[in-house]
């Protein structure tokens, strides 16, 4: 090998080693003890993933005695109104697409888009009057304060029309 060649071998030589002690795992810093890392084969299992985020909750909201399935979204507004679960309340027609209550405080509706247009088994929270709406025919045009937090099961979305009580609790 030239001089001008081992010149340039060596540093490259040395970068390589610094490069690789860098990329060992750190359980080897433990001591002998530590077991080697596991590798991964096309035919092995995959590594177990860290548990991801849960983008909804699932309710349960008992219309005039029955039962009826829902599901609350991922969004600040969603959750808040999840903390002040389980709640009764005395529902009324508003404008013959929706049944209100009040809820005992406002929720926090940060993040939240700037309109919403509500759709026939929605459950909604208008920010201005500080209520909970559930929808039983779809709301029109979007209203501003107005935010989605969930839906009814499908199937559940017609006997939203008449009812008068709604108790809503956590799924178990």
């Amino acid at each position: 090998m030239t001089p001008a060649a081992l010149a340039r071998a060596v540093p490259a030589a040395a970068l390589l080693l610094a490069v690789t002690a860098c990329a060992q795992d750190t359980r080897e810093s433990s001591g002998p003890t530590s077991p080697a890392p596991r590798q991964r084969t096309a035919t092995g299992p995959a590594p177990t993933q860290p548990p991801t985020r849960t983008t909804t909750v699932n309710i349960r909201l008992t219309l005039d005695g029955r039962p009826a399935d829902a599901t609350l979204n991922d969004s600040t507004a969603a959750r808040d109104f999840a903390a002040l679960l389980p709640l009764t309340l005395d529902l009324s027609d508003f404008h013959g697409t929706e049944r209100i209550a009040d809820l005992p405080r406002r929720l926090d509706t940060s993040g939240a888009p700037d309109a919403a247009e509500a759709r026939a088994g929605d459950l909604a929270y208008y920010a201005p009057w500080g209520n909970l709406a559930l929808y039983y025919r779809d709301g029109g045009s979007s209203d501003s304060g107005l935010v989605i937090l969930g839906h009814v099961a499908d199937g559940d979305t017609e006997r939203l029309a008449t009812a008068g009580h709604v108790t809503i609790e956590a799924a178990s």
